[in-house]
C-alpha cells in the first residue's frame, strides 16, 4: 500500500458526498405501498419493534432502534448472532422484527426465518435486494439498494449504510407524525437533555418554600426587610398585607435606588420604598416561562403566588441556571 502525498482529498470527499446524496435521492421514488404497510404494521402492533442486523447494518440497526424509541415507538436492538444463541427469547408474538441486511442473505438473520414463522412474529425487512431471501419472506420489504458504494472499490458499506440510515429515519418520523408525538412527549424520553429540562421542569420543582421564602409584613421597618434579604440570600423579599397577599417586592436594585433618594434610612418603612405588585408567576408553569419573564423584565427573581395572590415560593435565576433550564 503506497500513500499518494499529492492526493486530492477534497475531490475525493466531493465524490463520496455526491454518491451518498444520490443514494438517498434514489430512495424517494421507491417509497411504495410496502413502506405504508410497514408503518401500519408498527402502528397496529401492541408490542415493540426489535431491530437487528450484522456488521455495518448492525450499527445502523442499533441507531435506528434508538431513534424509534426516542420518538414514540417502543424499540430495542437485538444482535442477530446472539439471537441464534438465546436472545430470540426476547421476542414475543406481539413484537415486530425489523431486520437490516444489505444483501438480504446474512446467514445469522435468514437462519431466524423458520423460528419467526413458528412464533408468528411479523417481519419487516430492509435490504438492497428485493429478490433476496430476507425480502421474499418479509411481511413488508423496504428497498434501500444503491447503484454504487462511495468506496472506489465498491466494497466498503458507505452509500448503502447512508441509504439505510436515511430510510430508517424516514420510517421513524412517519410513525412519529402518525402518532401525534409532541415536543413534550419527546422530552419525556430525554429527561437528561436540555429540551427535557425546559419542557419537564416546572416552577414548583425549583422554587424556595417555607422558611426559605423571604417575606416581611407591610409597615415593617426597612431594616427588617434588608435583614430578610440577607438571611434568605435571594436578592429580594416579598411584602405581604394582613391577608397574606402579595403587596409588593423589595430587591437589591430597589435598595440602590433608595440610597440615591433618601439620606436617612432609619426612619423608612418598607411601604415607602417597595415596588408595588411586582412580577409574579404561578407554580404550575414551566420553568422556561420563568426564564422568559425574567429576561423580558430584566430581573433575576420572581415571587411565586397562588390563586389568591399569596406568596408560596420564590424563584431566582441562579436556580434556573444550576438546573440546566437556561
Amino acid at each position: 500500500m503506497t500513500v499518494d502525498p499529492d492526493h486530492d482529498f477534497r475531490a475525493s470527499a466531493r465524490r463520496t458526498l455526491t454518491l451518498e446524496q444520490q443514494a438517498i435521492g434514489d430512495l424517494i421514488p421507491r417509497l411504495d405501498d410496502a413502506f405504508e404497510t410497514a408503518c401500519r404494521l408498527v402502528l397496529a402492533s401492541s408490542g415493540r419493534v426489535v431491530v437487528t442486523g450484522m456488521g455495518k447494518s448492525g450499527h445502523v440497526a442499533h441507531k435506528l432502534a434508538a431513534t424509534l424509541a426516542s420518538t414514540g415507538t417502543p424499540a430495542f436492538f437485538m444482535h442477530a448472532a446472539e439471537a441464534n444463541h438465546g436472545d430470540l427469547g426476547m421476542l414475543t408474538a406481539s413484537d415486530i422484527l425489523l431486520a437490516l441486511s444489505n444483501s438480504g442473505e446474512s446467514a445469522e438473520i435468514t437462519s431466524l426465518l423458520p423460528l419467526l414463522k413458528r412464533k408468528g412474529i411479523t417481519l419487516i425487512a430492509m435490504t438492497g435486494r428485493p429478490d433476496s431471501t430476507l425480502a421474499r419472506h418479509a411481511d413488508a420489504h423496504l428497498d434501500n439498494g444503491v447503484i454504487q458504494e462511495a468506496c472506489p472499490l465498491n466494497l466498503a458499506p458507505t452509500s448503502s449504510t447512508t441509504a439505510a440510515m436515511a430510510l430508517g429515519d424516514a420510517l421513524a418520523i412517519a410513525l412519529l407524525e402518525a402518532r401525534g408525538f409532541s415536543a413534550e412527549d419527546f422530552a419525556l424520553s430525554h429527561p437528561g437533555g436540555s429540551l427535557g429540562r425546559r419542557l419537564l421542569l416546572r416552577v414548583e420543582d425549583l422554587m424556595h418554600t417555607g422558611d426559605r421564602l423571604p417575606r416581611v409584613a407591610l409597615g415593617s421597618p426597612l431594616r427588617d426587610a434588608l435583614l430578610e434579604i440577607t438571611r434568605k440570600g435571594l436578592g429580594f423579599t416579598c411584602v405581604v398585607d394582613e391577608a397574606e397577599r402579595l403587596a409588593g417586592i423589595y430587591t437589591d436594585g430597589d435598595l440602590r435606588r433608595t440610597l440615591d433618594n433618601y439620606s436617612d434610612l432609619g426612619q423608612l418603612r418598607i411601604d415607602d420604598v417597595m415596588t408595588r405588585g411586582g412580577q409574579t408567576i404561578a407554580r404550575e408553569l414551566l420553568a422556561a416561562e420563568a426564564v422568559r419573564l425574567m429576561e423580558d423584565h430584566r430581573i433575576t427573581a420572581l415571587a411565586v403566588v397562588d390563586e389568591q395572590q399569596r406568596p408560596i415560593g420564590a424563584l431566582h435565576m441562579h436556580d434556573l441556571l444550576t438546573s440546566g433550564v437556561v
